[in-house]
């Protein structure tokens, strides 16, 4: 861990920069009068993905013609009320 002052970060930010991003520092501590006021840590794309969130949650047809020969209207119509 690096602790550096204000001025310092300010004045080899890129130097730090290089640092975290080639892994040779986990994370650096940037004070303020002596006092921890900061964390300067590495960025991480966001590996998450949303595409395919609810597989295996949902039926799926076999084919096109299996989703051609459902009634809709029976499928997602309410009955008429009277």
């Amino acid at each position: 861990m690096t602790t550096v002052s204000i001025f310092e970060a300010k004045t080899n930010l890129s130097k730090y920069v290089a640092s975290l991003s080639e892994r040779k520092e986990p994370f650096i501590v940037i004070t303020r009068n002596g006092k921890p006021a900061a964390k300067l840590i590495p960025y991480e794309a966001d590996t998450s993905r949303r595409i395919g969130i609810a597989k295996g949650q949902l039926p799926a047809l076999e084919s096109l013609d299996a989703f051609n020969s459902i009634d809709m209207e029976k499928e997602f119509l309410m009955e008429e009320e009277i």
